[in-house]
């Protein structure tokens, strides 16, 4: 247990502070989301408390803000509309099923996690390529961006197109006091963030400028979208409730699922790999910002647990919410105490402080948000892009369109199948045969290169096994057998020789490779050469003899 608090925390005023900073840019994050999903607003600020919680007591990277996102809220939407629709249509309708569906589908989301957690799984974030994981931040700073475009007011009345009516559009948007005051609001929220930093570091920028903001909007009596107003105009009633309590009545709402299990695991399947994916790649993301090591597997674990904990007590899960996270970093929040404030900070907002948070005007936390967007995107590659192989910059340029398009997990899991089809055709391709007589008589195949399943055609081609002479070597001194393909390729090849009446030797194979060839194909004993045999190991033998 004692392990889990190393990280607890290392500035506790930045921890603290960053964390108010963080649950502020937190809440209309986790509204937006539940409106996103169909579901009250309170179902996703309490989704984000617990997820919060959670991992920042037991997750594997301290300073990492996990609550609902906007990914997994998207996979969400069919299954919770499907659920009000059976729910409707029941001889005793039940209100709001689909809400009820999607607690029962967390407990298997968070039981998928765990599992993942506890096999390791973790680790395969390693394999994600470099032009990935730009890709990744860059789309993710694009979507980010374009999230906040929907909480400005309106530029022009509805009707009138640029296109059609250019005069008038530019008309109605000089014209517009809201959205230029809004814009006023914004741009100074992201000035200061700018510009504190220089004068001090000692208290986070980003909640100076809420605060500087809030206060000049409430005193000054200005007429601006606030937090409360938000709520409101999507349907919500405001943010103050209670503690989240047990959710037992899903128990007995199973029998409605009779028909409907496919769709329920199904969407737990992709909420657990969507959740999973952003969560890694934002563990590996704060990872780069902090130099530090958290741990994969341990987070897994940590947001399963969460989503289960979210299914119980009703909240809508999540998993790492990569904007929040680099607030809480670039605002000095590095231990698990900067998470947990924000958490409990969050509820206490819920519990106590719904008036005054609902007094906070947008045009703050868009600010931010904005900001975050400009330190989220990997400017440098724009540097970069005509200085990496083509394939590289194809599959940076196509992770972050995918990510627009589509969603963070579809992106992750495009890029990493592009690029490791890049790399097969690289490897595949690399194969050599260098060929030459020894005085004997007998021809020698050297290879080089990797043999596995992409190049075993070109492996094929090398040898003439009808005109060879009757002795014929090949040497794997430079190459490595890689896969059963490779294995099945040698095997093929000495079967030819063998059909054909010559003698054939394999030499410098891995032990693994013999002993695969050898419980196949036990007549290969006297195909393959052992270390003993083999001429390079020869000597070094004798040396070690007369050594000895």
């Amino acid at each position: 247990m004692t392990a889990l608090f190393n990280n607890f925390t290392v500035n506790p005023k930045n921890d603290i502070l960053s964390g108010l900073t963080v649950a502020l840019a937190l809440v209309p994050e986790a509204v937006a989301f539940a409106f996103v999903a169909g579901i009250d607003p309170l179902v996703g600020l309490y989704g984000a408390f617990m997820m919060g919680i959670v991992t920042a007591v037991f997750g594997g990277r301290p300073g990492m803000i996990s609550g609902a996102t906007g990914a997994m809220a998207v996979v969400m939407v069919h299954m919770i509309q499907k659920g009000n629709e059976v729910g409707d249509a029941l001889a005793t309708p039940i209100e709001n099923l689909g809400l009820q569906w999607l607690f029962i589908t967390l407990l298997f989301v968070g039981a998928i996690q765990i599992t993942a957690g506890i096999f390791k799984l973790g680790k395969f974030v390693r394999l994600i390529p470099h032009p990935v994981m730009m890709g990744f931040v860059n789309g993710l700073a694009i979507v980010i961006f374009l999230s906040q475009l929907s909480l400005f007011p309106e530029v022009t009345p509805e009707g009138v197109s640029l296109w059609s009516e250019p005069g008038q559009w530019f008309s109605d948007l000089f014209a517009n006091g809201s959205f230029w005051l809004m814009m006023a609001f914004v741009g100074l929220t992201m000035a200061i963030m700018y510009f504190l930093p220089k004068l001090t570091k000692k208290v986070p920028a980003a909640l100076v400028a809420i605060l500087v903001v809030a206060a000049v909007v409430i005193f000054g009596k200005l007429d601006m979208s606030t937090v409360g107003s938000f709520i409101r105009d999507g349907g919500g009633s405001g943010l103050e409730g209670g503690l989240p309590s047990f959710q037992i009545q899903i128990f007995s709402l199973l029998d409605t699922l009779e028909g409907h299990w496919g769709l329920i695991i199904s969407t737990a399947g992709v909420l657990a790999a969507v959740g999973l994916i952003e969560s890694l790649m934002t563990l590996n993301l704060i990872d780069d910002l902090t130099e530090t090591r958290g741990s994969g597997n341990r987070e897994c674990v940590a947001q399963g647990s969460a989503n289960i904990i979210n299914g119980l007590f009703g909240g809508m899960g999540g998993c790492a919410m990569i904007g929040q996270s680099i607030i809480n970093v670039n605002s000095g929040g590095r231990g698990r105490l900067s998470g947990i404030v924000a958490a409990v900070a969050l509820l206490c907002f819920v519990l106590f402080g719904a008036p005054l948070i609902e007094q906070i005007p947008i045009a703050a936390l868009v600010g931010v948000m904005f900001m975050v967007v400009i330190g989220t995107f990997a400017w440098s590659s724009f540097r970069i892009i005509n200085k990496i192989p083509l394939a590289d910059a194809f599959v940076l340029i196509a992770v972050s369109a995918i990510t627009v398009w589509k969603d963070l997990a579809i992106a992750v899991i495009a890029g990493v199948i592009m690029s490791a089809l890049v790399f097969a055709w690289r490897n595949a391709i690399r194969i050599r045969a260098r060929k030459h007589l020894k005085p004997d008589g007998t021809k020698v195949y050297q290879i080089w290169g990797p043999l596995f399943f992409g190049s075993i055609q070109n492996f094929n081609a090398k040898f003439d096994v009808r005109n060879d002479p009757d002795k014929v070597e090949i040497d794997f001194i430079e190459s490595q057998v890689n896969d059963h393909s490779g294995i099945e390729a040698l095997r093929n090849v000495a079967n030819k020789y063998l059909d054909a009446g010559k003698d054939i030797k394999l030499t410098h194979l891995s032990p693994e490779c013999k002993a695969l060839l050898l419980k196949a194909n036990p007549e290969f004993e006297t195909v393959i050469e052992s270390a003993i045999d083999d001429p390079r190991y020869h000597v070094v033998t004798d040396v070690m003899d007369a050594e000895v």
